[in-house]
This record gives C-alpha cells, sequence and structure tokens, in this order.
C-alpha cells in the first residue's frame, strides 16, 4: 500500500494550461473572456483596420515633405502638407521676435526645459533649487528683453509662440503654488477675518471663467489707473492667470488637508511644534502627495488656458499657428497646423501626467490598498 502513495514533495509540478498564460493568456483573460467582450473587441478591431489604413497614407506615405511647396500640396487626392510647417515653424515656434534673433527664444524654452526636468529629479529638492530657479528666470528675462550684453532689445509685444506659452504657464504656476497653499490654510483657518476673505476670493475667481478675467484685466483694469500710469499687457494677464490658478489649486490643497487626520495635527501640537512648523513639517507634506492627483488636473488645465491670451492680443502657441494660416499662399492647411501644435501640447500634458504618476506612487506608499 504505501507504494502505491506518492508523497506530496515527489509529485511533478502540474504547469498551468498553455491557453491561460502568456499573450493567449492575456487575450482570452482581458479581450475574450465573455461573448460580448469578444464581439467588441472584433468591432475595434474592424474600426481600426478601416481607419489605421487611410490615416497613415494621409500622414506618411502620401504625405508631402518638409520642404513641399503649397502649389505641390494643391493636387487633388494628396496627403498632408508638412511643407507649410517647414515654412511656418519659426514663426509658430517664435512668433513675430526678431527672425535673426530668434536664437533667443529657443534658448528660453531649453531652459525652461532643464528647470523643469531638474524640479522633477527628488535629488535637487534643495533649498538651492530655488536660487537655481531665480537664476534661470533671469536668464530668460535678459534673453527675451535684451537691451544688456549686446543684446537688442525686443518689446514684449514681439513675443510669441512656445516661449510665450511656456512663460504663462510656469510662471503663473510658479507663483500661484505658494498662494493657493496659503489660501487653503486661510480657509482652514480659526481666525473669522482670515477665513472669510480666503473663502470670498476662492468662490469670487472660481464662479467667473478664466476669459472674464483676462478681459477685465485687459480692458476695464486701465480704465482705472490715474492718468499716464500704465501697466504692461503680458504682465496683466500674467497676473490674471495667477489669481485664477492660485484659487482653483486652494481648493485641491484643502481637499488634501481634510484628509489628513486629526491625529496628525494633535500630534504635531504634542511634539511643541508652532504651527506654521506643523503645516510645514507634519500636515503640509502629507496634504500635498493626497492632493497630487486634482493639482496636476490643474496644472494641465492651466497650461491649455494660456491660448485664451488670444482675446487681449497676445499670440501664444495656438495664436501664432492661427495666425500662419491667413497667409494666402498656406491657407486651408490647417489640419496640419493644429496636428503640429496639439502634438506638443500632448507632449508636455502626457509628461505631467506621467510625472504626477510616478510622484504619486513615491509619496503616497502609505495609502496604497
Amino acid at each position: 500500500m504505501t507504494d502505491n502513495v506518492h508523497s506530496a514533495a515527489g509529485a511533478p509540478d502540474e504547469r498551468p494550461p498553455s491557453s491561460s498564460v502568456g499573450l493567449l493568456g492575456w487575450l482570452r483573460g482581458n479581450l475574450f473572456n465573455t461573448w460580448y467582450n469578444a464581439l467588441l473587441t472584433v468591432l475595434i478591431i474592424g474600426g481600426l483596420m478601416r481607419v489605421i489604413p487611410p490615416l497613415l497614407d494621409w500622414l506618411i506615405f502620401s504625405a508631402h515633405g518638409f520642404g513641399a511647396q503649397a502649389t505641390e500640396c494643391r493636387v487633388p487626392d494628396s496627403g498632408a502638407c508638412w511643407g507649410f510647417v517647414g515654412d511656418k515653424l519659426r514663426f509658430i515656434m517664435f512668433g513675430t521676435f526678431p527672425y535673426d534673433q530668434q536664437w533667443r527664444p529657443l534658448v528660453t524654452i531649453a531652459i525652461f526645459i532643464a528647470l523643469l526636468l531638474a524640479s522633477c529629479d527628488r535629488r535637487f529638492w534643495k533649498p538651492w533649487l530655488a536660487l537655481l530657479w531665480a537664476a534661470g528666470l533671469a536668464a530668460v528675462s535678459v534673453l527675451m528683453w535684451g537691451g544688456v550684453f549686446g543684446l537688442t532689445y525686443v518689446e514684449n509685444a514681439l513675443w510669441g509662440g512656445l516661449p510665450l506659452t511656456l512663460i504663462l504657464s510656469v510662471i503663473g504656476l510658479a507663483v500661484a503654488f505658494p498662494a493657493a497653499i496659503l489660501l487653503a490654510l486661510g480657509r482652514r483657518s480659526d481666525m473669522p477675518a482670515i477665513r472669510v476673505i480666503s473663502v470670498t476670493y476662492i468662490e469670487l475667481i472660481r464662479g467667473v471663467p478664466l476669459i472674464s478675467l483676462l478681459f477685465m484685466a485687459s480692458v476695464m483694469f486701465p480704465l482705472f489707473l490715474p492718468t499716464g500710469v500704465t501697466i504692461d499687457k503680458l504682465l496683466r494677464a500674467q497676473v490674471a492667470f495667477i489669481m485664477f490658478a492660485a484659487a482653483y489649486m486652494a481648493e485641491a490643497i484643502r481637499g488634501g488637508l481634510q484628509a489628513i487626520p486629526k491625529g496628525q495635527y494633535e500630534a504635531g501640537d504634542a511634539l511643541g511644534l508652532s504651527y506654521w512648523q506643523n503645516m510645514r513639517k507634519v500636515v503640509l507634506p502629507q496634504a500635498l502627495a493626497i492632493a497630487i492627483p486634482p493639482l496636476v488636473n490643474t496644472f494641465i488645465s492651466f497650461f491649455k488656458d494660456t491660448s485664451l491670451v488670444i482675446i487681449i492680443g497676445l499670440y501664444d502657441l495656438l495664436g501664432t499657428a492661427k495666425a500662419a494660416l491667413t497667409d494666402p499662399a498656406w491657407r486651408g492647411f490647417y489640419r496640419e497646423a493644429y496636428l503640429f501644435i496639439g502634438l506638443i501640447y500632448w507632449a508636455f500634458c502626457f509628461f505631467m501626467s506621467k510625472y504626477s504618476q510616478k510622484l504619486e506612487r513615491d509619496l503616497n506608499r502609505s495609502h496604497r490598498r
């Protein structure tokens, strides 16, 4: 009898069926696990097979290159005309900035990207990072305005394209973020006056569209200034963006503050920390980690909302693309124009989204289920 008994240790390992592992297993488990999922999968594949080949043909195979002329692109049944992008690239990217000085906004774009990448590395989260940002923004000011170090002065009415988009969004968010923290703390303050002021500001700004703030800053605000006093239009637009972003981010941060257990506040008090020490060392780091998703959503929306400055006569990336389409030689190639700038917007927004997901995983390990 004992000869027929096989110990568990000596029994051979049984492998799962080949249909449940690997690519075949993934397909069966995710796309063909039920009859309606299988039907939807087949319909989607059929739709993609009808859409993707013509799209690739228009984008690549039948498209005209970046050196094509407008007359070549007007041949019937031709593909995309990337010659429009090639001819208008510098105008779309840099606006009406003097042609021979366009290396300056190009370096400005590189500085902004370098600062953003440095800020994304947690090893650089040191006090000297603020000095690095100050130096970078000073360099941007010198490059864009000029007038020093032998650089030709360029008024900001000639700025446009991607540098203007980055200036409005990056500087706006950098200034609005600490203001949003103060507003969020003020809304939760025990002092009635501070709380009322914070609530009034947040609800007032969030209750109106951004376009109305830009209109007020551009058209209405100069009417209240004394005679002979003027404020630069770009500065007025920047202030409007800062006010708008601060109100929205304040609500996201307030949500993070409310999610912190009361015991965390009490723990800081028990350690003898002052209010600001408790906020800075205990509460705010946890609250900001929780508020990452809504904050990044605000960042992305704010970056795209810079296109609204066209209503006050400033030409950001979208504005310069629209202006390029007014050239009679290239009129009608709007698909290529919007696709090109759409890819630029997507690249920045996709980077912000993926980095926020990584940061959320790194900072919210204790909140995982």
